[in-house]
This record gives structure tokens, C-alpha cells and sequence, in this order.
């Protein structure tokens, strides 16, 4: 139950759309000076050390993060991205990489909201640490939950502003999660109509993430569907070789910045010549 661990895939090609992505969703609602929060489900431990035994065991990252930064120019979305890992790390060497909380709280404002669950108790614990390092004397508005993010999400909608953004980003090493997210997902819609929820999920060879992309699809809702497979499948049916982001309720100016960093995503951190991409929207 306990044994997943984002620091082994910190900086990789999925976290590299996925922070990009959100930190995109993060700046446009900063862009009103009313009130947001930001649930995020499953925290991780938010900041992580790619100079770390961990980070180093796969080296995920050098596939991701690091051929990003070897590029000489980038899209915009990318080079928001770029310009939030520099804030980590002033001496211009990547080593502190960002994760989702963290990239949400660098950009909370006195009105705005976080609550963050995690249940895995080394990683709660890592996490309430990186947290105390933005606000050593403690921030009211930041919670943070050493508890089940799906079975907790419901209470907290809808927020007192009526504006939020939810992060949903299991590990799915339980097939069940892939149930739970689109039962979450319905039952925040139903709550909170209006919610910008960000499901994360990775493209292995699973029949759940088929399943899962489907049933998402066919939500009553806006939406918008980005994908990102960086090689082809590997021959024994283990590993990861894309992800994809399912945003309901995106904001306006996502669908642009996507169309734009997809196809530069796919030529920069392709794998093999299977590399791909996909970009969907609702008819909403």
C-alpha cells in the first residue's frame, strides 16, 4: 500500500507536461484578484533532490527535465516551466525539482487556499518539512492531511470563493485507483460544477487506462484531453512510455498553449520514432 515513491520519477517526461500544464491552470487563476484553492489529492512529497539515491536509481529525469533544458528555445508553457525550476535553483545547476504542491504554494496569494492530502507516512512527513520551508511561521489558509485525498475531496467542495483547482494524481499501483478517479471526478462535479480538475494518469499497458480515457470522455462537462507518448510500448508490456491530462473546466487559453508545446514535446523528449501526441476538447 505504502511502497510508491515519486522521488524514483521526479523531473520524467509525464512530470514535465504535467507541471507545465498546471503551472499554466495556476497563473490564470491568479490572474483575478479574487480568491481561489487548490485541492490536491495525492501530495507526494512536493520538492524532491535529483542529486538523491533515489532520484538517481532510474535517472528518470534525464529523459525529461534535462532535455528540456538543453534546448535552446521553447514555447511558451515550456518556458514557464523552465523559469519555475530556475527559482529552485539560483547556481543554474537543476538539482531541486518543484512537484505539484510546491509549484501551488511558490504562487498562493494572502486570499488564496491549500489543502493537500498524502497517506504515505515518510512522505507526509517529507512534505509537511518542504512546506515548513515556504512558510516557516505557519500560513492558516495551508492545510495539509496525512489522509485518503479521495475520500476526503467531497467536504472541501464546493470552496467559500467558488473558484478552485483540483489535482488528481494517484500512483495507480491499485487498479481500483483507476475507479476511483472517475467516481471522484463525478462526484466533485456534482458538488462543485464548476471545478477545474486536473486528472493526471499514466499510458501503460493496462486495459484500465483505456477504460478510464473512455469513460472520462464522456462526462457532461468541459473538457480538455492532452496526451504525450514518448516511445513505443516496451516488447514485455512493463513500463511507461506516455501520460496524459484530462482538465475539466480548463481555462480558455490552455487549448492554444498546448496545441503550441505538444508537437515540440514529442520531437524533444521522443524516445523512438513512436512517439506521439493528442489533443481533444469537448464540444462544450
Amino acid at each position: 500500500m505504502f511502497s510508491y515513491r515519486h522521488a524514483f520519477h521526479a523531473g520524467n517526461h509525464a512530470d514535465v507536461l504535467k507541471h507545465a500544464t498546471l503551472l499554466h491552470i495556476f497563473d490564470y487563476y491568479t490572474q483575478k484578484d479574487s480568491a481561489f484553492t487548490v485541492i490536491d489529492t495525492h501530495c507526494g512529497a512536493g520538492l524532491y533532490d535529483l542529486e538523491d539515491d533515489w532520484a538517481q536509481t532510474r535517472g528518470e529525469f534525464y529523459d525529461g527535465l534535462d532535455r528540456v533544458l538543453q534546448q535552446d528555445r521553447h514555447p511558451e508553457l515550456i518556458e514557464r516551466y523552465i523559469d519555475a525550476v530556475a527559482d529552485l535553483n539560483p547556481d543554474e545547476v537543476a538539482r531541486y525539482y518543484p512537484g505539484s504542491p510546491w509549484l501551488a504554494l511558490s504562487l498562493l496569494r494572502r486570499q488564496d487556499s491549500f489543502h493537500g492530502f498524502e497517506l504515505h507516512p515518510s512522505e507526509f512527513e517529507v512534505l509537511s518539512e518542504n512546506v515548513a520551508q515556504l512558510f516557516p511561521r505557519g500560513n492558516r489558509r495551508v492545510r495539509l492531511y496525512q489522509q485518503n485525498g479521495f475520500e476526503q475531496l467531497n467536504r472541501l467542495l464546493p470552496p467559500p470563493s467558488r473558484r478552485g483547482v483540483v489535482v488528481m494524481d494517484p500512483s495507480y499501483e491499485a487498479k481500483s485507483d483507476y475507479r476511483q478517479v472517475l467516481v471522484s471526478v463525478k462526484e466533485a462535479l456534482k458538488r462543485f460544477a464548476q471545478a477545474c480538475i486536473v486528472i493526471w494518469y499514466p499510458i501503460v499497458q493496462r486495459p484500465e487506462v483505456q477504460q478510464l480515457q473512455r469513460s472520462l470522455e464522456q462526462l457532461d462537462t468541459p473538457w480538455l484531453h492532452a496526451s504525450l507518448n514518448v516511445r513505443a510500448p516496451a516488447a514485455n508490456g512493463l513500463g511507461l512510455h506516455g501520460s496524459g491530462l484530462f482538465i475539466t473546466n480548463p481555462p480558455w487559453t490552455l487549448q492554444a498553449a498546448l496545441a503550441q508545446s505538444l508537437p515540440w514535446l514529442k520531437e524533444k523528449l521522443a524516445q523512438d520514432d513512436r512517439a506521439s501526441y493528442q489533443l481533444r476538447t469537448s464540444s462544450k
